[in-house]
Parts: C-alpha cells; sequence; structure tokens
C-alpha cells in the first residue's frame, strides 16, 4: 500500500492475511460518506469511507462492526455499534471499514492486522 493514495467511489476486494474475503464498497466523496449504509437493511460484504476518523448509526436498521484504520490500513481498533449510537473519533484513524455485526471477526479483522483493499 503507498502513501497518500487517493481514493475514489467504487468497488474493490477486502483482502485480509492475503485472502480475498469480501467486496468493498468504497465511499470516498462527501455525499457517499454522508450517505454512507443509512437507508439499507444489510450490506453484503464491507464498506470504506475515506477520509473519516469516526461515524455513527443514528438512522440505521441493523449492528454494524466498525474498524478504524490508521493511513496505512491498519487495523487500530474494532468495535459493534448497535443502531442509534454515535462513536467517538479516534485520533488516528484515517479510514473506516464497516460490515454487517459479526462480520469482521469472521473475516480475521483485528488489531493491529493490515487490511488490503484491491481496486
Amino acid at each position: 500500500m503507498r502513501r497518500g493514495r487517493r481514493w475514489r467511489d467504487g468497488t474493490g476486494t477486502l483482502t485480509i492475511d492475503g485472502r480475498p474475503v469480501a467486496g468493498v464498497e468504497i465511499a470516498a466523496t462527501y455525499r457517499t460518506r454522508r450517505r454512507g449504509l443509512l437507508g439499507r437493511d444489510g450490506i453484503g460484504g464491507a464498506m470504506l469511507l475515506t477520509p473519516c476518523g469516526s461515524v455513527h448509526s443514528v438512522g440505521m436498521r441493523f449492528a454494524i462492526d466498525v474498524a478504524y484504520l490508521d493511513r496505512d490500513l491498519r487495523v487500530l481498533t474494532v468495535r459493534t455499534m448497535p443502531p442509534g449510537r454515535v462513536g467517538l473519533p479516534r485520533p488516528r484513524a484515517r479510514h473506516v471499514l464497516e460490515a454487517e455485526a459479526g462480520a469482521l471477526a469472521e473475516w480475521g479483522v483485528r488489531r493491529g492486522v493490515t487490511v488490503v483493499i484491491d481496486t
């Protein structure tokens, strides 16, 4: 992963420990980040919000797993948020990876792991 990457809205593949685990939607513009997962009943893969340091689940219909990532896509922390919550900002977070509750643990996303997103 090169530093200073310019992300664009689109799709890609989430890879953990060299193994592709899920499709990922990339939300890199203000409009797509603002919309996020609101209004959906679920998500089949994951969503990367970039740049992003905090999220909320107000108005969401399902619980989500949230992984806060640093600029090198290393996982700083993982939290599960039920609907209607506001998450605290993470000072070093530059990106946020969201998925349905339980998915990140199933894929092996945990603190210290570096994720790869191929576009």
